[in-house]
């Protein structure tokens, strides 16, 4: 008899990437083709058209006769209208575009109780609202009441694939609005916003089945005909499951463009600041964390065209150094702190690129460590170990810094990407997540803190910065 095996999809910023997983977590295919995306200033979309091609090429890459489910990630905040059969009818404006912040204000006076400080001007509610007033403007042939619908990108993806519209998952449907605790939208508040409950799509707790893969999407992607198709997360919870990081004092840290943590808490974290929010978690309980806009982005918009890997070695043989910069790329901060007019700083002298490489990196490690210090403040259980996930995990001198400047052991698991998360969610379907990664997820290397004088007195002195400047309230 063939083994059973499940696929995991991850569309990104820059690319989608699918994997076949079979029961004890062996990764037997990867395939991944790349994303254009447009950005011009605040505004960041992609055309969703081009996602379709995109992943029923990886689809046809890794798909065997064996499928038992696959599962679909996205981007959190990243969300579109289409029509009521679920086709695009606007690009895809992504996570972090800004151009909807002014609805902010708007947004939060018709529930000041809900959103006051718990909403951020990136996330899909004030989009949805710039989405809709465009349609108003440009009174185009799709704008007939009650044709719309909301979607996010992996629910676009996965009706494309089922033939029919789908539910979205509360994982995505968080940064819509969507009441956790309750358990449904806020149509209350919606109704003082002019939003039509027809706009909004059915919720269902990821892991649960959305439908199967059509005769014709079949054909052209070599996945079985009738293959379930089951509700995903965003790309930070599926890191999260791929990391193993499912239980109390466990979290995960995302580093690539952007830096995410992702934990696990029994009860939900009440964040006043509203830079921590809590997805809820298939098996009960939640999954706080956030998102910061600092990450490994500023590496490659600080020192465009260096040789990174190089510079990495260089790194490791310079040690710690008295430097470091708040690795922020733009302006305004979310996590750990919310400070729209944050903007970039450093102390220390850099006398070259090797020294300002070398500060973004302990910036990086220093907001770490402030972030899961603000998660403690809320009530989060004591960190024990973080597992390292994200593409800055190919720097081994970073993931020994961060492991330095935490003071925790970190974890670097075997397959650290959010498409084997999915694969595991898949497998899991609708049983324990946490009893299937412990099942599939392998850690590969566990990295144990070491005392560094220097870097303690030095993030003190960052600290002290960021309050001078007025960034942490």
């Amino acid at each position: 008899m063939r083994e059973p095996a499940w696929i995991g999809v991850d569309l990104g910023t820059q690319s989608v990437r699918s994997v076949l997983v079979d029961a004890t977590g062996t990764v037997l295919a990867r395939a991944a083709r790349p994303l254009t995306s447009r950005r011009d200033g605040s505004r960041h979309e992609q055309d969703p058209r081009e996602w379709f091609d995109t992943v029923e090429a990886t689809l046809a890459e890794v798909s065997t006769p064996d499928v038992q489910g696959l599962t679909i990630c996205s981007t959190s905040g990243t969300v579109l209208l289409t029509d009521a059969d679920g086709n695009p009818t606007t690009a895809a404006l992504m996570y972090d575009d800004a151009r909807a912040a002014g609805y902010l204000e708007r947004i939060v006076a018709a529930d000041p109780a809900r959103w006051a400080g718990a909403m951020q001007p990136t996330w899909a509610l004030p989009k949805i609202l710039w989405l809709l007033e465009q349609q108003d403007t440009e009174r185009t042939s799709t704008h007939v009441s009650g044709s719309l619908r909301i979607a996010h990108s992996a629910d676009v993806v996965a009706s494309r694939l089922a033939g029919h519209p789908v539910a979205t998952d509360t994982s995505h449907a968080l940064k819509t609005g969507y009441d956790l605790v309750a358990d449904r939208w806020p149509l209350e508040a919606f109704d003082a916003l002019n939003l039509e409950p027809g706009l909004f799509p059915e919720v269902v707790l990821p892991g649960n089945e959305l439908g199967q893969v059509s005769k014709a999407k079949a054909q052209v992607t070599g996945v079985p005909e009738g293959t379930p198709i089951y509700a995903g997360m965003t790309d930070g919870c599926a890191a999260q499951i791929a990391a193993g990081a499912l239980a109390p004092g466990a979290w995960n840290s995302v580093l690539g463009t952007t830096l995410v943590l992702k934990g696990v808490s029994k009860e939900l974290l009440q964040d006043p600041t509203g830079a921590v929010y809590s997805h809820r978690y298939p098996d009960g309980g939640w999954l706080p964390g956030g998102a910061s806009n600092t990450g490994a982005g500023a590496l490659t918009a600080m020192l465009p065209g260096a040789d990174l890997d190089a510079l990495g070695r260089q790194a490791r043989e310079l040690g710690p150094i008295n430097a470091a910069i708040y690795p922020i790329t733009g302006r305004g901060e979310r996590f750990p702190f919310v400070a729209p007019k944050a903007e970039r700083f450093q102390l220390g002298d850099l006398p070259d690129d090797l020294h300002s490489y070398a500060a973004v990196l302990q910036g990086v490690a220093f907001i770490e460590k402030l972030a899961f210090e603000h998660l403690a403040s809320l009530g989060a259980e004591p960190v024990r170990s973080v597992s390292l996930t994200g593409g800055a995990v190919r720097s081994g001198y970073w993931n020994q810094l961060r492991a330095d400047v935490l003071g925790v052991p970190v974890e670097l698991p075997a397959s650290p990407d959010p498409a084997y998360g999915m694969a595991v969610l898949a497998a899991s379907a609708g049983t324990s997540v946490t009893r299937t990664a412990e099942r599939m997820v392998r850690i590969d290397r566990v990295l144990e803190p070491r005392p560094q004088e220097r870097l303690t007195t030095l993030y003190g002195q960052f600290v002290a910065e960021l309050d001078r400047r007025g960034y942490r309230g």
